[in-house]
């Protein structure tokens, strides 16, 4: 449940925007700070940048407003980041809606990378990711590297020079930001869905979201590349029951879709088909479906 108001602050008008940017923030100054000034100092294009704040009192809410240049959202609370999505989304005034995390850095050229995949593309209905690069790479899609574990020991200067060293190839199963859709595309399929309040397991519910809207082309795009601290909210938010959450809501787990339908991490071939679900994988789907009964929370109060 929502349990507070949501204002918003729109304060700029470019046409000249490629992307809107939307970045939750929950009280991490020094991470915005540093993806901000990365996404100003290291971007091929002029973007949107919209920030949702919530609680904001490490100085993030004063700090914003001395910001012309940046659109906010804010909340006294913090509302997770299904909620702060849709908010700081219903702000941009591209065609293009760019999720990324606070605790993300972006290398040079990062969004040209994007622009040309889309360009390529020619159409909306497409779902693209920038390559993380990781102190520990939390799975087969991040380059692990090791440039700092948060901002006071962030070697900057050596990323810059060797960010385009690490081979990888374009990915399937675009998944996790920073990722984009078409604006048309966001608003069809509703954003990000608020059941998943605070946010665990929203990201593969808005993959099946937009699957079942027909989207085939998920991709993670190797030359965009981006920095990432390693989920420095997440260690401090309660969690949802996404994992429980996502099988009763979609009848499968979210490893049988993101592994078997998505193929997250295998290099790119295209578009993707649906598969056929072998007889296992379906007994598994039933027999999930089963056990997250007892693990809702409307469930365990009986």
């Amino acid at each position: 449940m929502l349990n507070t108001a949501i204002e918003s602050q729109k304060r700029t008008s470019n046409d000249d925007d490629k992307f809107s940017i939307l970045i939750p923030s929950w009280n991490n100054l020094n991470y915005l700070k540093l993806c901000i000034e990365s996404i100003r100092k290291n971007s091929f294009f002029k973007h949107q940048i919209i920030v949702h704040i919530n609680c904001g009192d490490d100085g993030t809410l004063e700090w914003i407003k001395e910001q012309s240049s940046i659109d906010y959202t804010y909340s006294s609370e913090n509302v997770g980041v299904c909620y702060a999505l849709n908010a700081s989304s219903q702000l941009a005034h591209t065609d293009y809606i760019l999720f990324i995390n606070d605790d993300m850095y972006v290398c040079p050229e990062w969004d040209l990378a994007l622009w040309e995949e889309i360009v390529q593309i020619g159409h909306p209905l497409f779902f693209l990711s920038a390559t993380a690069i990781e102190p520990k790479a939390s799975s087969i899609c991040s380059i692990e590297k090791n440039y700092g574990t948060d901002v006071s020991n962030f070697d900057e200067n050596r990323l810059l020079a060797e960010f385009t060293q690490f081979e990888k190839a374009d990915w399937n199963g675009a998944t996790w930001p920073p990722n984009i859709v078409h604006k048309k595309l966001w608003n069809l399929v509703g954003g990000y869905s608020i059941e998943f309040s605070p946010g665990m397991y929203s990201d593969p519910d808005f993959s099946m979201k937009l699957w079942l809207a027909g989207v085939r082309l998920f991709k993670g795009v190797s030359r965009s590349r981006v920095y990432h601290f390693g989920s420095v909210s997440v260690k401090r938010v309660k969690k949802n029951a996404g994992y429980y959450q996502f099988i009763s809501k979609w009848g499968i787990t979210s490893g049988t879709f993101t592994n078997a339908v998505l193929k997250r991490g295998r290099d790119f071939k295209g578009l993707l088909a649906a598969p056929r679900m072998s007889w296992a994988l379906r007994t598994k789907g039933v027999y999930k479906q089963v056990v997250s009964l007892f693990n809702r929370p409307d469930f365990k109060q009986f």
